[in-house]
């Protein structure tokens, strides 16, 4: 997107892959999909981003080495040369090889330099058949920054030993490899450099500027409104208010898990902290849904934030299944109706929270919403469906899904909700509109004359 800006620091970067038999190798191209992916977001060069392969079963080979060619080009052609050893599962011997030769000075490591990071992203997908928390701490140790990332049947204790702390932050894991990708995300923002363009000047607003991570968004003074470019300012005055009825609708189903789920009520709390709640304002409901549908609260019960919050802190987890379209029906049917609070004329937004493949059809329950003027946002994580979040998406799809592999990134997403549910009218819109009215009445006057 436009004032998007995310350079990555020079970084010696090792991916250590795991390629025992456990590895299909279906699944192992999956994997391969990966380091591609993180590759492509990066600044490689000589004299920037290094990047090193090493795959490993029961023996190690090194498939690229720092001082490979560094072009993106080169290096994605090597990746996609890999195949797979299907052996045995030696995961410390493959770290030992990356402390004693990958980063090595011989191979193109650049330990003299202060301003290199150096780090290793292990993938693995089951317990090693020898000892990794000697090594993985030597490795540390040597400045090494290690990341974990466990598929399946891992032994999570053995990630924990590898990993550098804040290990929230280095141990990652997804059910099987073909999520994996979903991880590519997470290790842009890794490696991202974030910049504030607002304080460098790097930007181009007429007015107010307005960091966000590693972007940047135009804003305008009081009795100003933002134009469609973008960027410049027109003044005005007048408006109708922000009156919005906004429902979220919240998956309850049993993969999100309990911890997970205490992380969605804050998700939802965070949101309704930037809301002016009120009967002439933002009203606000939630529902949740799994096997079944159950409203927790309709709109406009509550009639301030701290009630709302409450209500939301005191929501028990339902555990069941994923009824994805079922829930957009009643949202549809039910949620938006003046039986349940919906405010005729009052714009409507609905909010929809997944983590996983629905179990029923959502095409015609999302449609519906779309057409009866609702603006639906979808956010996903985990194994969440991208292509199920595009389809709930009001248009631009792109302005209205959201996707993190991590629950625990989701505030990430509750920052940008915080500005795109804002549905105040634009006022110079607005002062247009009775100026046009105007003139149409008196035009249609003087014919009737």
């Amino acid at each position: 997107p436009p004032g998007t800006l995310c350079r990555t620091k020079p970084t010696d970067l090792v991916f250590i892959i795991d390629s025992s038999r456990s590895v299909r190798p279906h699944e192992f191209e999956k994997i391969k999909v990966f380091v591609s992916r993180v590759i492509e977001a990066l600044d490689v060069g000589p004299n920037a981003t290094r990047v090193g392969i090493i795959n490993y079963a029961s023996a190690v080979r090194s498939e690229l080495s720092l001082q490979s060619p560094q072009s993106k080009a080169a290096l994605l052609q090597a990746v996609r040369r890999i195949q797979p050893l299907s052996t045995g599962t030696m995961t410390g011997l493959a770290i030992q090889f990356a402390v004693s030769r990958a980063f090595s000075a011989a191979e193109g490591g650049r330990a003299g330099a202060p301003n290199f990071r150096k780090v290793a992203i292990v993938v693995t997908d089951g317990r090693p058949q020898d000892g990794v928390q000697d090594v993985s701490a030597r490795a540390r140790a040597a400045g090494i920054e290690i990341f974990a990332i466990g598929v399946g049947r891992v032994d999570m204790g053995t990630l924990r030993q590898m990993a550098s702390e804040p290990l929230d932050e280095h141990v990652d894991y997804v059910e099987s490899y073909s999520v994996i990708e979903k991880l590519t995300h997470k290790f842009q923002e890794a490696f991202c450099v974030v910049s504030d363009l607002c304080a460098t000047g790097d930007h181009d607003c007429e007015q107010l500027c307005v960091s966000t991570p590693g972007a940047y968004r135009c804003a305008c003074r009081d009795g100003f409104s933002l134009n469609s470019d973008g960027k410049t300012c027109t003044a005005c005055n007048g408006g109708l208010g922000s009156a919005l009825d906004l429902v979220f609708l919240i998956d309850g189903s049993k993969s999100v898990r309990p911890e997970n789920f205490e992380l969605v009520k804050k998700f939802i709390n965070q949101i309704v902290d930037s809301l002016e709640v009120s009967d002439k304002q933002a009203q606000v409901g939630l529902v949740q849904y799994s096997s079944s549908v159950r409203q927790e609260f309709p709109l406009g019960q509550f009639k301030n934030k701290k009630d709302i919050k409450a209500a939301v802190k005191k929501m028990s987890y339902m555990e069941k299944g994923t009824m994805t379209g079922q829930a957009l029906k009643y949202l549809v049917d039910s949620s938006f109706s003046a039986i349940n609070g919906a405010r005729p004329g009052v714009p409507k937004v609905g909010i929809v929270f997944t983590d996983g493949r629905s179990q029923d059809y959502i095409s015609d329950a999302a449609k519906k919403a779309k057409d009866s003027g609702f603006r639906m946002f979808a956010v996903g994580v985990g194994n969440a469906v991208e292509d199920e979040l595009r389809e709930i998406a009001s248009e631009p799809v792109a302005e209205h899904y959201f996707y993190t592999a991590d629950f625990r990134t989701i505030s990430k997403i509750g920052k940008k909700l915080q500005i795109k549910i804002c549905v105040e009218e634009d006022p110079c819109e607005c002062k247009s509109i009775m100026k046009f009215q105007t003139k149409v009445e008196d035009l249609i006057n003087s014919l009737q004359q």
